[in-house]
């Protein structure tokens, strides 16, 4: 296998589980804190609008919104112009999360990037970006 593609792999699968713990201290699973997040930057969104801007289907999004409302961190409300539409709502319960795995997720980026300098630090996000852009394009390009 390609070196980057399983170096990739293998720190891939190690931070997946590493911040899936994290957000299990909150009572949350990976993927649920990411549909929060989307909230907390503009609640009252369509599972449609929510689903387009963190690149999954919107299935997963009713997935996901369906257990967090379920526990009690969002509720599903009609449109107030078009009945057909259905906005989702933070709670106060969902609100108040914000700052703990907020918090949480910044501990952890702090911990994995420790012993990086500040200079390595801005190159591998940088790098990482341009992966990202390159994939994004390869992929929504036919």
């Amino acid at each position: 296998m390609p070196e980057f593609l399983e170096l990739h792999s293998k720190t891939s699968k190690l931070l997946r589980a590493a911040a899936d713990a994290a957000v299990q201290r909150h009572g949350l699973r990976l993927g649920q804190d990411y549909l929060l997040a989307a909230l907390w930057a503009a609640d009252g969104r369509t599972p449609g609008e929510i689903a387009a801007s963190v690149k999954v289907t919107t299935p997963a999004v009713t997935k996901l919104a369906t257990r967090l409302a379920e526990a009690g961190l969002l509720e599903r409300r009609p449109d107030a112009r078009d009945h057909r539409l259905v906005r989702l709502w933070l709670t106060p319960a969902g609100r108040a999360l914000q700052q703990p795995v907020e918090e949480e997720r910044q501990r952890l980026e702090d911990r994995i990037t420790a012993t990086l300098t500040k200079t390595e630090r801005a190159q591998l996000l940088k790098a990482l970006a341009k992966i990202h852009r390159a994939l994004a394009d390869d992929i929504l390009t036919p």
